[in-house]
């Protein structure tokens, strides 16, 4: 299938419209209240407890943004809703609840966390808990084993590649130099047929992804902007940016 239009109509807000100094955590309920109220489409994590229940979270573990440690996966999903984001009543939703809480008013652009292990289960009910849901959604990972599943699973659901050009922070250091090359050349590309790209901005223009832009009209949103310089290269290489630490005018975006 190809990308909807409202993939690229107006700036995605990165883990939701979060804000920190004002007591607004990423991807909790309030972000997401924070985007609704200015019409952005909002961008999520999500991946599984440990009973295999959808929760919308960032971090494989706990530590940064709650009271609570440990890694996500350890604890079930009535583990987890005790669990507090520090400094707030927010406490960490289920993608039902999310969907919920959005009901179509925005789009959503959906991203599968991955241990890169083969392992496709979230990407499974993912497509399981959409398939109901009637508003506008999209699922993205950088994981091209979830990009793949999806396309199986759920061919109607669009669907999108996280992606770098080097993969050279040291984050990416588990990655095998040639899986870095595949991943960054979109070599994987047939296996996943990606309606949309979602690439970092400081990567970019991206041969592979300028290739692939001019010869499908494949969109690219571009991650994460937060400065007037990244502005600037999404403006000449992206179709849409996916923001955070500031607000975006909203009518010239």
């Amino acid at each position: 299938m190809s990308a909807p239009a409202w993939l690229t109509a107006r700036p995605v807000a990165h883990r939701a419209l979060h804000d920190a100094a004002r007591g607004i955590i990423e991807n909790t309920a309030s972000a997401v209240d924070a985007a609704l109220a200015r019409g952005f489409a909002i961008e999520v994590d999500i991946q599984l407890a440990a009973d295999g229940e959808v929760v919308v979270f960032h971090d494989d573990d706990l530590d940064r943004l709650t009271a609570a440690s440990g890694p996500v996966q350890a604890l079930t999903l009535a583990q987890l809703r005790q669990v507090l984001v520090r400094g707030t009543a927010d406490r960490i939703m289920t993608l039902a609840e999310l969907l919920a809480r959005v009901g179509g008013r925005v789009p959503l652009v959906i991203e599968l966390k991955s241990r890169f292990d083969g392992d496709t289960s979230v990407a499974i009910r993912a497509v399981e808990i959409l398939s109901s849901y009637a508003g506008p959604a999209a699922l993205m990972s950088f994981d091209p084993d979830l990009v793949a599943a999806v396309r199986a699973l759920g061919p109607a659901i669009p669907r999108g590649f996280t992606m770098e050009r080097r993969y050279d922070d040291p984050e990416w250091d588990f990655v095998s130099p040639a899986d870095k090359f595949a991943w960054g050349n979109l070599l994987n590309f047939p296996r996943m047929q990606p309606d949309f790209l979602a690439h970092y901005v400081k990567d970019l223009p991206s041969p592979a992804v300028s290739l692939a832009k001019r010869t499908t009209g494949l969109p690219v949103l571009t991650w994460t902007v937060r400065t007037p310089e990244d502005r600037a290269i999404a403006a000449r290489h992206a179709d849409q940016i996916i923001f955070e630490g500031f607000v975006p005018d909203i009518e010239s975006a």
